[in-house]
């Protein structure tokens, strides 16, 4: 072999190379995302999720890939969404937006790992064997979100010492939540005194006709209980509340950071950012059966002043002083 064909040959190999490096590089992964809402209101939680994944050293678009699949709050739509992504083969699985999510991806799948978040307990729905040692395929975060109702009537009565009637609006579409969040408020307001009146809606349309329900009922108060749908409406909640003077105690931060007066619940964004998390342990090896599902540490009580004052309410200091967030 002469000089010239020696350096063309190896001039080739060198060419060939990078070609043959990337061929041996293993495929990104591909995490699915499956949320029973839209995203236009999940902006705030999905950076959480980002975060949790990046904690754990994964970045979108750099070292993983996220293919979503949105339900508009449809929630018909959930078990195709969650075959799609089955057929995508994704690596793992995240569920939000509640326990009919998480459902539709163990339906749709008994071999890719799943990680969820739910407000109920998980293990009645055939979520996970235990908390401890879910078994199976699926694990995730448990937002503990239903047990709060007696905390957060206890803030509104603290707020508004001269409530006797207080409305609670839940969504009969969400019976486990609505039969535990009337349980628990029913009880405290029996100790506290307080007449409760359960009033549901699951659409929009609904939504409005509760608000002249519950003028026609001379409600005191109103507190909303826990649904993602409810959450997914908060603007037309707010509103609602606002216009009919009507003051209202919520179970996650964004219902005052949308014009509602009070919120008392788990801090969902770092639940959010949990998720992330196991999913970013996942993609590293770990097997959901191994990972214990993880219940919300974190809690928050935001008030919002702007609409206290809107409303002719005087906010106790003691309580100002409690609070995670006053929004000014």
């Amino acid at each position: 072999m002469n000089r010239r064909e020696f350096i063309s040959l190896l001039g080739g190999a060198a060419a060939a190379w990078p070609l043959a490096a990337r061929a041996q590089q293993p495929a990104m992964p591909v995490v699915g995302y499956l949320e029973s809402r839209s995203p236009d209101t999940q902006a705030d939680r999905l950076r959480a999720f980002r975060q949790g994944l990046k904690d754990t050293g994964y970045v979108e678009g750099e070292n993983v890939r996220i293919e979503y699949r949105w339900a508009e709050n449809q929630v018909d739509r959930l078990p195709m969404l969650a075959a799609e992504l089955v057929r995508q083969r994704v690596n793992v699985i995240a569920t939000t937006g509640g326990v009919p999510v998480a459902l539709a991806a163990k339906a749709a799948t008994k071999t890719i790992p799943i990680v969820f978040g739910v407000s109920e307990e998980p293990v009645p729905f055939g979520l996970v064997a235990s908390h401890n040692r879910p078994g199976g395929n699926a694990t995730g975060v448990n937002f503990l979100v239903t047990e709060l109702g007696s905390k957060q009537l206890g803030l509104l009565h603290e707020l508004i010492p001269a409530a006797a009637r207080v409305g609670l609006l839940v969504n009969p579409k969400f019976p486990g939540g609505t039969e535990r969040a009337m349980r628990d408020v029913t009880a405290a307001a029996s100790v506290m005194g307080l007449q409760i009146d359960v009033v549901q809606a699951s659409d929009s349309r609904e939504i409005e006709s509760v608000f002249g329900t519950l003028v026609h009922n001379k409600a005191d108060a109103l507190l909303v209980g826990p649904d993602a749908f409810f959450v997914s409406r908060r603007l037309q909640l707010a509103i609602l509340a606002a216009r009919h003077a009507l003051p209202a105690v919520y179970n996650v931060r964004e219902y005052p950071e949308a014009g509602g007066l009070m919120s008392y619940g788990t801090n969902v964004r770092d639940a959010y950012r949990q998720i992330g998390v196991y999913v970013g342990r996942i993609l590293k090896g770990a097997k959901p059966a191994d990972l214990p599902v993880m219940q919300s540490s974190k809690f928050e009580l935001v008030i919002n002043l702007p609409t206290a004052r809107a409303l002719g309410i005087h906010v106790p200091p003691t309580l100002l002083a409690r609070a995670d967030e006053v929004i000014e």
